[in-house]
C-alpha cells in the first residue's frame, strides 16, 4: 500500500523492538522475571533507524519462582522492596504488549521482532512468561526470530560485550547504571541503530 510507513518495507514487515530483562537466574522456565524494558525502533525522515520512547516494568516474582542469590547480587535487585513499584507479571506484560501493538499498527508493521544482546536469553524469559499466563495471542513478538547485537557488534566492531561494543561505537556507557533493563535496552537500541545505519537499504 502506497501510504504505508517505510519501516514496514525494511524488515519484511517486522518492527524491531529492543528487549532487555533482569532475572532471578538463568533458567527461563523456573527463575523469576524481575524487570523488562522494550525500546521500539522506527525510521526517521532521512531513512535512519532511531529509537522511540521505551516501555518498562518492574515485575513481582511469579508464585514459586526461583530467586538465585548470585543473580540478585549481580543485578542489585531486591525483589521485595516496595519502592520498586513492581506489577504482577501478567498485568505488566499485557500493558506493554498493548503499547507495542499500537506502535506496530501505527507504523504498518505486521508484528514485532525482538532485538537483544544475547537475544535468545531475553526471548526465552519473555516466552516463558507468555506461556505462564496464556498470552500468546496478546504478544506482538515473533516466537523465534530475533536480531542479536552480539553478532552484529562482533561483525562491525570485533566486540561482543555490550559495554565494549558501545565504547567501540563511540556510545557512552556507564557500568554503574548497567544491569538495569531500561538502561541496557536503550544502550542496545543505540548500538543496533548505529550498526544498521551503516548499511542503507537499497531502493
Amino acid at each position: 500500500m502506497s501510504d504505508a510507513h517505510p519501516l514496514s518495507q525494511r524488515f519484511r514487515g517486522f518492527m524491531p523492538v529492543v528487549v532487555d530483562v533482569e532475572t532471578g537466574g538463568f533458567h527461563a522456565a523456573t527463575d523469576a522475571l524481575l524487570e523488562i524494558a522494550a525500546t521500539p525502533i522506527t525510521l526517521d525522515d532521512n531513512g535512519q533507524l532511531v529509537a522511540l520512547p521505551s516501555v518498562h516494568a518492574h515485575i513481582e516474582p511469579f508464585a514459586g519462582a526461583v530467586l538465585n542469590p548470585a543473580a540478585l547480587a549481580f543485578t542489585g535487585i531486591d525483589p521485595f522492596n516496595p519502592l520498586r513499584g513492581a506489577e504482577p507479571e501478567r498485568d505488566a506484560l499485557k500493558r506493554m504488549f498493548a503499547e507495542l501493538k499500537k506502535l506496530q499498527r501505527q507504523y504498518h508493521c505486521k508484528r514485532c521482532i525482538l532485538v537483544g544482546h544475547n537475544a535468545h536469553f531475553d526471548l526465552g524469559f519473555l516466552q516463558a512468561a507468555v506461556e505462564r499466563h496464556d498470552l500468546k495471542n496478546s504478544s506482538p513478538f515473533h516466537p523465534f526470530s530475533v536480531f542479536d547485537t552480539v553478532t552484529l557488534a562482533g561483525m562491525a566492531y570485533g566486540q561482543t560485550v555490550l559495554a565494549k561494543a558501545c565504547e567501540s561505537a563511540e556510545i557512552s556507557f556507564n557500568n554503574e547504571e548497567a544491569h538495569s533493563a531500561l538502561y541496557d535496552a536503550e544502550k542496545t537500541a543505540e548500538l543496533f541503530c548505529k550498526i544498521m545505519n551503516r548499511w542503507q537499504m537499497t531502493p
